[in-house]
């Protein structure tokens, strides 16, 4: 009799695609649900990682350019007002002002410092909301996925002990398929949730370590431009 029963187990197909197909229409659709969630912070991942490169690689090369000993006026006439890069436009925003504070006999408008600094912070929130975009996305993935999944297997199991209760057979082969098209929805959660919570930290780690360098070279121009206020 065991024998038999182990031989009706093994008869099933327990693949994946042959679990999704025999789950309800619920389960399914969390399945969908969480791979297409999948799909989505995979593909966010990729699009942070390759702009968090660029913004390092453009900051690290405006950094050079910047304290090469190249007058700032000429700097600023070469990259102009409207920059493409972000630390380019952050330098950009702090001479603007700083060429508006100059009156016309050649003498600056007090708080000339102060409206500097309010103008490279305004940018730095920019790039910085910039930045961050997607990463919510990854966070309520991350924190929702499991739950999701969990639900599909509340459910795929519950149905699983309805057609024990229709068949009136508790034998192997009734048993697992059910259970296994269950715990597979679990397992789709963890799959999606587990990358974007990895990621999310890591890409929320690398955003502020470039927004705090952005806080740091503009704390060093407005140094600059001051030395040269009280000069």
């Amino acid at each position: 009799m065991e024998t038999e029963l182990i031989g009706q187990a093994q008869a099933v197909d327990f693949s994946m695609w042959a679990l999704f197909a025999r789950s309800t229409l619920t389960v399914k659709l969390v399945m969908l649900l969480l791979v297409m969630s999948s799909f989505w912070a995979w593909a966010i991942i990729v699009q942070k990682h390759i702009i968090l490169r660029a913004a390092r690689r453009e900051a690290d090369g405006f950094d050079g350019r910047f304290w090469s000993g190249e007058p700032l006026d000429e700097l600023f006439e070469e990259i102009g007002p409207e920059p493409a890069g972000r630390s380019e436009r952050i330098f950009a925003a702090g001479m603007v002002e700083w060429q508006r504070s100059h009156r016309s006999d050649g003498g600056l408008i007090p708080g000339a410092t102060a409206r500097i600094d309010r103008s490279m912070d305004v940018v730095i929130s920019k790039e910085a909301e910039d930045l961050q975009k997607g990463l919510p996305v990854l966070a309520t993935i991350g924190s929702t996925a499991p739950f999701v999944g969990l639900f599909g297997t509340v459910w795929g199991i519950m149905h699983a002990f309805v057609e024990i209760a229709e068949q009136q057979n508790t034998n192997l082969a009734v048993v697992a398929p059910g259970i296994a098209e269950a715990l597979l929805a679990t397992g789709l959660g963890l799959l999606a949730a587990i990358p974007a919570v990895v990621f999310y930290n890591k890409l929320s780690a690398d955003t502020d370590r470039v927004v705090s360098g952005y806080e740091a070279f503009a704390d060093e121009f407005a140094t600059l431009l001051s030395r040269q206020l009280d000069g």
